[in-house]
């Protein structure tokens, strides 16, 4: 079951090398300074410091600033997004955000620039990562082989397995979508993960 109501964990943490938009600097103030080289645009209207290392929970930050406070309990980032999240894909042009089935995703529509997936989740699906929820990285690794497009999944998933400290192993990334429910896209799912084998 996904965490969704009373999670302090997603309460606007506080993190020093994020810029966004607030009571001390406005956006066009923002702009100005990563216009003068004084911050780096990280994602939509969150800026770094240059030099600062650019972390998972960072880009998690940034996204979730993205996403309307009201339903960031109810969505997951997930996909190619998440893919970002963990360094292993580039920035989304817009997010790719998962809605759980017990919760009814034409509430959510319109919310935000983003695409809305109904999905099941399990508990070890979803992690919690700078005030936003994201898929894990084996279930971000399986999503991208049964649902996005071999040509954009492939240096994704490679990035993926090849990022140790994320736990990622290509036999059980290949196990995950081979137990996967009756999906469509699971022979080319397959397909693709044999291409990472070679």
């Amino acid at each position: 079951m996904v965490p969704t109501v009373n999670a302090p964990h997603l309460l606007e943490p506080v993190i020093s090398e994020l810029y966004s938009p607030s009571r001390i600097f406005t956006w066009n103030e923002l702009q100005s300074m990563a216009f003068d080289g004084i911050l780096l645009p990280l994602y939509g209207k969150s800026y770094a410091s240059p030099g600062v290392a650019v972390t998972h929970r960072l880009r998690a930050r940034a996204a979730a600033l993205t996403v309307p406070e009201r339903i960031r309990t109810k969505v997951v980032a997930g996909r190619l997004t998440a893919a970002w999240i963990y360094g292993c894909a580039n920035p989304p042009d817009h997010l790719s955000l998962l809605v759980d089935v017990k919760h009814r995703i034409s509430s959510l529509r319109g919310t935000t620039a983003c695409s809305l997936h109904e999905v099941r989740l399990g508990q070890m699906d979803v992690v919690s990562l700078g005030g936003m929820l994201v898929s894990s990285p084996l279930r971000t690794a399986a999503d991208i082989a049964l649902h996005v497009e071999a040509d954009r999944a492939l240096p994704a998933l490679r990035r993926l397995l090849d990022r140790e400290e994320l736990g990622i192993r290509l036999r059980l990334l290949t196990l995950a979508v081979e137990a996967a429910p009756r999906v469509p896209h699971k022979k080319r799912a397959l397909a693709t993960l044999a291409r990472l084998a070679r």
